[in-house]
C-alpha cells in the first residue's frame, strides 16, 4: 500500500535548521509531483512547497521563499525539506504529500518542528 514516512523534526532555537525526510513506497515515486504541508496546532493544513517529478522546478509558499528548499532523490525513493532560518511561526506538524499545491491524494503521518527560543 501506499507509505509516506517522515523523520528529521525536533526542537530548534529560532535562526536554526532542520532537514525533513520522508522516505515513500508503494507507488512509483518519480512519476509523481511531490509536496510538504505543515499545519500548526488550531489551524488549518498549509501547503508550504511542491516539486516535480524529475527534481528540476520547485514552487513555495510565500512566509518560506528563501528559506525553505524542496529536493528529491528518485533512486532513494526520498523527499526532503531543508529547513533555514526557522522562526517561532514555524512551528507545526510537517508532512509529505503526494501531488502538487493544487490536488494531493496521500500524505504521510508528519513530523513534528518546534522554533522556542
Amino acid at each position: 500500500q501506499v507509505q509516506l514516512v517522515e523523520s528529521g523534526g525536533g526542537l530548534v532555537q529560532p535562526g536554526g535548521s532542520l532537514r525533513l525526510s520522508c522516505v515513500v513506497s508503494g507507488f512509483t515515486f518519480s512519476e509523481y509531483y511531490m509536496s510538504w504541508v505543515r499545519q500548526a496546532p488550531g489551524k488549518g493544513p498549509e501547503w508550504v512547497s511542491d516539486i516535480n517529478t524529475g527534481g528540476l522546478r520547485t514552487t513555495y509558499a510565500n512566509f518560506v521563499k528563501g528559506r525553505f528548499t524542496i529536493s528529491r532523490d528518485n533512486a532513494k525513493n526520498t523527499l526532503y525539506l531543508q529547513m533555514n532560518s526557522l522562526k517561532p511561526e514555524d512551528t507545526a506538524l510537517y508532512y509529505c504529500a503526494r501531488g502538487d499545491r493544487a490536488f494531493r491524494d496521500a500524505r504521510g503521518q508528519g513530523t513534528q518542528v518546534t522554533v522556542f527560543s
